[in-house]
């Protein structure tokens, strides 16, 4: 399964190295920003929240120029520039000391982050063929969660709160990370360049994203993203973490260890569900994603049932609803953007794939905001049946995209018939 779900061409090889290698720095400081700027240099929750929040905004509203830039220059120039960026903010956390030198270091992360993942995803389509992009996008995701669970247990098993040099060794450690990935992307000259070539003056402009956005099959995928990903992936870091503790009333080990579930299930079950749903349609995918993280957050309802009476059951309806998840995102994370670059034209392909990226943004921002006060209503019960609802929502929006689709852009595999040749007559 693994050898199928190779790209054929070795420069996106290549490259899928690079996204395991810049993982496994992630995962070094992905869990304990918040503990870092609180506990070691001394930030208070609001701030801490608040400098975070920062970096979500300034990303949000980089991605659309990123779009631009990669269309008009090639993601070549502008993800070499992004990830050396990257690299020279996520060194300088090692230097913060106070609330304005967090802002100006996470602003400077912020700047690199807004166009790597649009980025990197353009070059990759354009690497891979229609009938690989949905096996090698997924294959990309599990090598990206490999990396991060590979770097969380190696971090955890280092970082001390009381000696600060060991966060400062993480985040020079994730600094070079960044770089492996540029260093791969400089060793293939004839990768990640314009698409089309530049208009003379006669020529007709391709578009920016008023005409992305005009694209009505496009739109509909936004909305589901958007709903999805809100009653979804913007849920885990606020909403399943405060109800695991305040309602199903676990301990904070129980929620470490229900993302580690999440990060097995993905690493286990990526290629197995790539081979199922390949020449199957993307939109019934989708629609079962919505299903699948709908299922979860009635798993972790019901542990906060049943806390009272059984603490054991209570804790394993946590990890499994992380690990359900988990599944759920291992159909979502090849087929969301197989489908946008479908949809995508080659002038307008970087624009595409910052909307697509912008999806989790927005949600980033939506999630955390309406997660806190639907928890306090009745015990968290309206936070469960929102959630569910709107995973649930999403699945009819993912069903409706389909009429809109070719069977092409759905992913549906389409044989033609096989040519008889007639028997020759004899002389």
């Amino acid at each position: 399964m693994l050898r199928r779900a190779l790209p054929r061409r070795f420069e996106a090889r290549r490259l899928l190295i690079g996204t395991l290698l810049s993982a496994i720095g992630r995962g070094l400081t992905l869990p304990f920003l918040f503990i870092y700027f609180t506990d070691v240099r001394g930030l208070t929750d609001t701030r801490a929240g608040l400098v975070i929040g920062w970096y979500g905004a300034v990303t949000l509203a980089l991605s659309p120029l990123g779009g631009t830039l990669i269309d008009r220059f090639g993601a070549r120039r502008v993800v070499l520039p992004c990830l050396l960026i990257e690299a020279i903010g996520t060194g300088s956390l090692a230097l913060v000391h106070s609330t304005g030198s967090a802002v100006l270091v996470m602003t400077v992360i912020a700047v690199g982050t807004s166009a790597i993942w649009s980025g990197q995803n353009t070059i990759l389509a354009s690497l891979t063929g229609d009938d690989e992009r949905q096996r090698v996008f997924g294959l990309n995701f599990a090598l990206l969660n490999l990396g991060i669970g590979v770097g969380g247990m190696t971090s955890g098993a280092i970082v001390d709160t009381a000696r600060p040099g060991t966060f400062q060794i993480i985040y020079v450690l994730d600094a070079v990370s960044y770089l492996l990935p540029a260093l791969i992307l400089l060793t293939l000259p004839g990768v990640g360049h314009r698409l089309v070539r530049p208009r003379t003056g006669g020529e007709p402009s391709a578009g920016g994203y008023l005409t992305v956005l005009r694209d009505r099959p496009f739109r509909r995928l936004v909305i589901f993203g958007l709903i999805l990903t809100t009653c979804g992936y913007a849920q885990i870091e606020v909403g399943f973490a405060a109800y695991a503790v305040r309602v199903v009333e676990v301990t904070p080990q129980v929620v470490a260890w229900a993302l580690a579930a999440n990060t097995v299930m993905i690493v286990l079950a990526q290629l197995l569900v790539l081979r199922r749903i390949e020449g199957r349609s993307r939109t019934r995918a989708l629609a079962v994603v919505g299903a699948v993280f709908a299922g979860a957050w009635l798993v972790l309802g019901a542990g906060g049932l049943v806390s009272a009476e059984n603490a054991v059951f209570a804790a394993l309806c946590v990890v499994a609803c992380s690990a359900i998840f988990g599944f759920g995102e291992t159909m979502l994370s090849p087929v969301m953007p197989a489908l946008t670059n479908a949809l995508a034209t080659d002038a307008l392909r970087g624009r595409y794939n910052a909307m697509s990226s912008m999806i989790f943004g927005i949600s980033g921002v939506i999630g955390p905001v309406t997660a806190g006060p639907l928890l306090g209503a009745a015990h968290g019960s309206v936070w469960v049946a929102t959630v569910v609802g709107g995973c649930l929502i999403a699945s009819l929006v993912a069903l409706s995209l389909r009429r809109l689709l070719t069977a092409e852009q759905d992913g549906v595999a389409t044989t033609a018939p096989t040519s008889r040749t007639a028997a020759p007559t004899p002389a």
